[in-house]
């Protein structure tokens, strides 16, 4: 049997997926499974466990290679997670049976709707993402799964690199991570409340502080104006990819960051973390199965409630103080543990 999956967004989305294909993996061991990803998750690939082939869309004119190879491989299903015009072609092409999608894209358009042939009576806005990926199985039988958790397997390479960076920047002690960057403007915190947190955690000496970020202009202008603020912390903005920056959250002892890809990464990993949440809804993106503390709003507490229609929060609403308050509890309950 052969199952073409299309997941053509970003990293986060990417982990996210890692359920069902470890679902698919458990109800077909022999399956091939091939999955296409977007050129920006290329980094992530060496990590994404029980796939037997791995297909790039680069958009662009080297994607003609990737529509022959998806075109002659006669897959007998294919799940599109991604729910595009591209995707949507690619399903086509596959020339599979039963090309799965959700109910949707025959209310969003018609003429999209004629590459499926089954669709699944479930949507984005009402579930967490994973659960949406999951009920996308539904139509091969696959109902139930051994874990809802995402799931990377690093590469000894990616932990190896991570251990080189914390022998080259003397990163001794237990250390938190802070991940501020984004590739969305309206999901950054002010560079001064970011400073507040490096300023008062600072003054612990238990404790290493690790500024971490992506590689863009607009993620790197960010830091840069976090960093004229700040006295002192290690800065690794910039110096890791993305498996490598999971190698170094998964021995954090915790992950300070905004709704993006560290977020998920901290969650493969189960390293516990603070996610400050605005314009996006938790509801739908939050992590389940590592210690999180979510923050949104107002609120000086976490959020511990999700529906899933909510309005836009500003990040600015978010305080100094409840930033510090969720990692002081999460700091204390990781001490408590490894002391017990």
């Amino acid at each position: 049997m052969k199952i073409l999956l299309l997941q053509l967004r970003r990293i986060g989305d990417l982990i996210l997926t890692t359920p069902a294909v470890a679902a698919l993996r458990e109800s077909f061991p022999d399956a091939q499974l091939t999955i296409v990803v977007s050129s920006e998750c290329a980094d992530l690939l060496p990590a994404v466990a029980d796939v037997d082939r791995t297909l790039m869309a680069r958009r662009n004119t080297r994607d003609l290679a990737l529509f022959f190879s998806v075109a002659a491989s006669r897959f007998d299903y294919c799940i599109d997670f991604t729910r595009n015009d591209r995707s949507a072609f690619l399903a086509l092409l596959s020339g599979a049976r039963r090309r799965v999608v959700s109910y949707r894209v025959r209310q969003q358009s018609k003429m999209r709707a004629r590459a499926y042939t089954d669709f699944v009576n479930v949507r984005m806005r009402d579930t967490h993402t994973i659960d949406y990926n999951l009920a996308l199985l539904e139509p091969l039988g696959v109902r139930t799964a051994a874990s809802r958790a995402p799931y990377l397997h690093l590469t000894q390479v990616a932990h190896e690199k991570g251990d080189a960076l914390r022998r080259y920047w003397k990163i001794t002690r237990p250390y938190v991570i802070l991940h501020p960057g984004s590739a969305r403007r309206e999901k950054l915190w002010e560079p001064e409340r970011w400073a507040e947190v490096i300023d008062h955690f600072g003054r612990n000496n238990d404790i290493d502080l690790v500024l971490t970020s992506g590689s863009s202009l607009n993620e790197q202008a960010h830091i840069a104006a976090i960093k004229n603020k700040v006295q002192q912390i290690i800065d690794l903005s910039g110096k890791t990819n993305v498996l490598t920056l999971a190698a170094l959250i998964g021995h954090a002892r915790l992950l300070v960051t905004v709704d993006s890809a560290p977020m998920h990464l901290a969650a493969a990993t189960r390293t516990p973390q603070v996610a400050l949440f605005g314009p996006t809804n938790p509801f739908h993106w939050r992590p389940r199965e590592s210690p999180a503390l979510i923050l949104q709003g107002k609120s000086a507490a976490p959020v511990t409630e999700f529906v899933p229609a909510q309005p836009r929060f500003a990040m600015s609403q978010i305080s100094t103080e409840a930033v510090i308050s969720a990692m002081d509890s999460l700091l204390s309950l990781r001490a408590a543990a490894q002391s017990s």
